[in-house]
């Protein structure tokens, strides 16, 4: 799965339901060689950049299940 895959699905809470928005980042141990956490932002594209807002860091471990649309976590805000 590419980055730009990772990004197009929607990030969505199974502790309420919730859709948090879309990954935007990615923060990776350089030393394990693998993803920490993700970082998604309720705000997508252009917007986010011209206009940063608030963005969730989800540890890596609190991902359940990434499906061909949507990605759930186990976060809530």
């Amino acid at each position: 799965m590419t980055f730009d895959e990772l990004c197009s699905k929607e990030v969505i809470s199974i502790k309420d339901c919730r859709k948090l928005g879309h990954v935007v980042d990615l923060e990776f141990d350089e030393c394990k060689g693998c993803i920490c956490k993700l970082i998604v932002s309720p705000k997508n594209g252009l917007i986010n950049f011209i206009c940063p807002g608030e963005e969730y860091e989800i540890p890596f471990g609190n991902i359940r299940q990434i499906g061909p649309d949507i990605i759930l976590v186990d976060f809530c805000i």
